[in-house]
């Protein structure tokens, strides 16, 4: 009989993936709101780069543990 353990990881709870992937997923919405609004065209320019910066972010939160 075996049991496997799963093991309490020591990442803050902050710092976990569930949390972090939806904050990302909420960046990358903001980003794409600001492409598709007709008013401030500041928010247009800088669109790209957050929904960039939203996409390397999911990148890496996705290697993070449960």
């Amino acid at each position: 009989m075996s049991m496997t353990v799963k093991r309490k990881s020591r990442w803050p709870v902050w710092a976990r993936r569930g949390l972090m992937e939806n904050v990302a997923t909420a960046i990358i919405a903001i980003g794409f709101l600001m492409l598709f609004q007709p008013f401030a065209l500041a928010l247009y320019t800088y669109s790209f780069v957050t929904m960039l910066a939203g996409t390397a972010m999911f990148i890496i939160v996705s290697k993070f543990p449960e």
